[in-house]
């Protein structure tokens, strides 16, 4: 990115980052946290060590998802399956389009109720302006809606239209998971449509892991997850966790990386459906966004290596320079036809302040158009790059899902 801006992330979002400059289309990639390697565009992998992973949707591709040793190339094979008739039922499959990254991301959900309830991952479907979902029952697609997620807690909740019905996935509420017990992880595996599924037991509960970053995006500290030994991969996220009865104890969630093995992990279902419910009765918390976040179009920008402070934690936050003494979010880059553009901001202006509150930096920035919603009216005051103050009225977007 030209001027040493060299991370940014659009305003608006919940941390929607691109690690390329903008307009660049990135590669098409299937679901996060479950990968295998640096992020590239060339299908290559450097693997990681074992830690799990975190790889943004639309940051790299298909072809590295599933990792090796250091040295570059990858090791598509797993000990999955095809799913069978009844490893199918309640699962789907999940197709998003990452419309300002150019890209697109794949994974698997759950079917909740015959209407179309979805449950999945938030990494599968942050980012995306668009989502298309598919019953692997039925064969049929549909659209769908963001109804919530939970970015701190790795949980969304999406609504199929004109869905009725649908078979529901049979749910393990009553008692958790023990270990040794048999399951199995059914999944999207590697984003091509067709469900397979893994045989493995569980190793370990309560398990607390923290993914490792990729292309400049901090990891996630989850907790309370399930730990497996079998063969959960990318485009697995979001897809069940069946035990030997054929029934959910678990989400799978993320894996490690760079390791002949594969250890697994799974949010177990009773804390997902947990989430589901708040964000099915609308409540909006620290955590949880319901709907799809205000979106004003620009991209703050980081200071030049050796000055960033790299931090970009909560809803809607950004990396910033640490150590500076200048107030305001600097703009990196404005999507054209965005709330942004049309009032005429441009890469190089400096927001200072939004609604007569002072702007301190690139995270005050997006942490306080975070917290908005589209249509609503904001007043941005900022100073262009020959000095001069401009203050203008902007209604907010409908932004990608957080």
């Amino acid at each position: 990115m030209a001027g040493g801006l060299a991370l940014a992330a659009i305003v608006g979002t919940s941390g929607y980052a691109l690690g390329s400059s903008l307009g660049t289309p990135a590669a098409a990639a299937v679901d996060s946290h479950v990968s295998g390697g640096s992020t590239s565009t060339d299908g290559g992998a450097s693997g990681q060590g074992s830690s799990p992973y975190l790889l943004i949707p639309g940051q790299g591709d298909y072809g590295q998802q599933y990792g090796s040793g250091a040295g570059g190339g990858t090791d598509t094979s797993t000990d999955a399956v095809a799913a069978t008739a009844a490893q199918k039922k309640g699962v789907v499959t999940i197709v998003s389009q990452l419309g300002y990254q150019s890209a697109e991301s794949a994974g698997t959900g759950i079917i909740l109720t015959s209407d179309g309830l979805i449950l999945t991952n938030n990494h599968v479907v942050e980012g995306s302006t668009a989502t298309q979902v598919t019953d692997e029952t039925t064969g049929k697609t549909y659209t769908a809606t963001v109804v919530g997620t939970d970015k701190t807690h790795d949980i969304a909740v999406l609504q199929l239209q004109n869905a009725s019905g649908l078979t529901t996935a049979s749910l393990e509420t009553s008692g958790s998971a023990a270990v040794g017990d048999a399951v199995t992880a059914v999944g999207n595996a590697g984003g091509t449509g067709d469900l397979v599924a893994a045989s493995g037991t569980v190793a370990a509960l309560d398990q607390t892991i923290t993914t490792q970053s990729e292309a400049g995006v901090t990891g996630e500290t989850l907790t309370g997850l399930i730990q497996v030994d079998a063969d959960i991969v990318s485009g697995d996220s979001g897809g069940p966790l069946l035990d030997a009865q054929g029934d959910v104890v678990g989400i799978d969630t993320a894996a490690s990386s760079g390791s002949t093995d594969i250890t697994g992990f799974a949010i177990p279902i009773s804390t997902a459906l947990d989430i589901a419910s708040q964000i099915e009765a609308g409540t909006e918390t620290d955590t949880i966004e319901i709907g799809y976040p205000g979106f004003l179009g620009v991209e703050v920008a980081q200071a030049p290596t050796g000055s960033a402070s790299g931090s970009r934690t909560g809803r809607g936050s950004s990396s910033s320079a640490s150590g500076s003494t200048a107030s305001g979010a600097t703009v990196g880059g404005v999507i054209a036809g965005t709330p942004a553009d049309e009032v005429g901001l441009v890469a190089g202006d400096v927001i200072t302040a939004v609604n007569g509150t002072a702007v301190a930096s690139a995270d005050d920035l997006t942490a306080k158009i975070g917290q908005m919603e589209p249509g609503e009216v904001v007043t941005l005051t900022w100073t262009t790059a020959s000095g001069a103050s401009q203050t203008a009225a902007v209604t907010l977007t409908q932004g990608p899902a957080a």
